[in-house]
């Protein structure tokens, strides 16, 4: 058993080796080739180096490890004479394990909620690899080191971290499954006008004589405006594309001597200022991401929720419809017996009798009727929410207690579905039914249909006359738990001011809810 597992591990690690190989090369390439164009204060073969431990799966690592000692020995080896063997052989052999570690311990907040995990990589690398490399210059290097050594340190550590930075979001970010769609919004003026202030203000520097270096550092901090802009708009997106094409650009307007481990003073004071305000954009990009998921998730729920109370709603009203109509089928098969006894009555000469049973038929008929209309308004599915408020069952039971009037009703609720006039029905009717139970005084329902763009939907009012002093605490209190539900199953909201009760319903054009088709 362990014999297989191990021969299955040889033939894996075979089929990888000749990939494993050619990264292992261009990895080394690469590091060499950025290394002919960094400065100390900018030293773009760090962000490399964490950009590919990002971006490649662990099984590759060995490879990397590889191309990294390779590059180490072109670039070092020759200097065995200068600095001593001890020197070029621990300061190159410990970089990329020490870095492969720290990646590695931050590996299980890369899938987490928040991008800020980028940030500590950066800095923890750049302190191990800067702090490091100096206290081996110090301890085998034959001669001393010039310079201060705090100043020299800074160099080195705001170098190699102002390179992962610049490096290692394009990684993580080109790491990422992004739907075409998600880059669209970069062609849209704002993005696309702060990428080209961005390119407009760097071949400004680049044209700025070698004297102005005021100037130039002025224009680099400058830059900073349009990333801002992008991280407001795209959220750690924009700042993941903002900020390495800023720290490029201050690269490559820099004045360098043309030898590798230039550097330039006046740029390196606008990289310190340029470190802070890159740092902070991450930091804030991934905060903004952050919620920005954590809304659209809501929202998600938000809606989700909404179509099931929706779906709910409109079965249970589904079901109603189905009782009312078997109501109205007896009552019809009742009506129909009836009036056959009253023609048979008639016919045997008792037509006094029949005729005060054919009125007592006539007023239980209607009752039941009215009743049946109470259980689920049919009407309303023909004549509209307006008509069936004032013809149904619901009207005759406003009217007995004299104290309702329906006014003031505008626009044509046969433009809403069918499922938003029954959530209008049931919430004005039970509105009504609180207010004449917890209230005294007349009542006044008024409603509005309205559309716009992409909204349709209807605002009904139920007013209690001559109340100075307001609802009841307790009325409103009953009629926030009560309606509150109805509201939010179609997007609207619950309002209880003064006097009175406003519901607003709404729902987008072209809902798939059933439209009614009103006669």
């Amino acid at each position: 058993m362990a014999h297989d597992g191990l021969i299955k591990r040889l033939q894996a690690g075979i089929s990888t080796l000749p990939a494993g190989l050619l990264v292992a090369t261009l990895y080394a390439i690469a590091c060499w080739a950025t290394r002919q164009i960094s400065l100390d204060q900018f030293f773009l073969p760090s962000g490399v180096r964490v950009a590919v431990l990002l971006a490649s799966p662990m099984r590759m690592w060995p490879y990397l490890l590889l191309g990294e000692y390779a590059y180490f020995a072109e670039l070092r080896l020759p200097l065995v004479g200068t600095y001593g063997l001890n020197w070029v052989l621990l300061s190159s052999v410990y970089q990329f394990p020490v870095v492969a570690l720290i990646v590695y311990l931050h590996r299980r907040a890369i899938p987490g909620r928040t991008d800020a995990w980028l940030l500590t990589i950066a800095a923890a690398a750049a302190l191990a690899i800067g702090v490091g490399n100096l206290a081996l210059m110090r301890i085998l290097w034959p001669s001393p080191l010039p310079g201060d050594v705090a100043v020299v340190a800074a160099r080195f550590v705001i170098g190699h971290y102002m390179a992962i930075i610049t490096v290692a979001p394009l990684a993580a970010l080109l790491t990422r499954r992004i739907a075409p769609s998600g880059w669209s919004a970069w062609l849209y003026p704002p993005s696309a006008a702060c990428l080209v202030v961005m390119l407009m203000t760097g071949y400004g520097i680049a044209l700025l004589p070698a004297g102005h270096s005021d100037e130039r550092a002025g224009l680099q901090l400058l830059m900073a405006a349009p990333v801002i802009l992008l991280t407001c708009i795209h959220g750690w997106r924009g700042a993941a594309v903002g900020v390495p094409l800023m720290n490029l650009i201050v690269h490559f307007t820099t004045p360098v001597t043309g030898l590798p481990g230039s550097f330039d003073a006046a740029t390196f004071r606008a990289q310190q200022g340029l470190a802070l305000v890159s740092t902070s954009l991450i930091a804030l990009g991934s905060i903004t991401s952050h919620y920005r998921r954590r809304l659209n998730i809501s929202l998600q729920d938000r809606s989700q929720a909404m179509r099931l109370a929706k779906s709910s709603f409109l079965a249970s009203e589904k079901d109603l419809r189905a009782r009312a109509q078997r109501m109205r089928h007896i009552v019809d098969h009742i009506d129909f017996a009836l009036n056959q006894t009253v023609e048979w009555l008639q016919e045997q000469g008792h037509k006094q009798f029949a005729s005060s049973v054919l009125k007592a038929i006539s007023i239980s008929s209607r009752n039941f009727r009215e009743q049946a209309s109470l259980v689920y308004p049919i009407p309303l599915e023909q004549v509209g929410l307006y008509l069936a408020l004032q013809g149904c069952g619901i009207s005759e039971a406003w009217h007995k207690t004299g104290r309702v009037s329906c006014e003031h009703f505008s626009g044509d609720p046969c433009l809403l579905s069918t499922g938003l006039q029954l959530a209008a029905y049931r919430a004005i009717t039970e509105a009504v039914s609180l207010l004449l139970e917890h209230e005294s005084g007349q009542l006044q329902i008024r409603a509005r249909c309205g559309r716009r763009p992409h909204l349709q939907g209807i605002v009904m009012t139920v007013k209690v006359l001559n109340l100075p002093t307001g609802l009841a605490p307790r009325t409103a209190e009953i009629a926030i738990q009560n309606l509150t539900a109805r509201a939010n199953t179609y997007g609207g909201r619950l309002q209880c001011h003064r006097n009175t009760i406003r519901l607003l319903l709404v729902e987008t054009r072209g809902s798939s809810s059933v439209t009614n088709q009103c006669m």
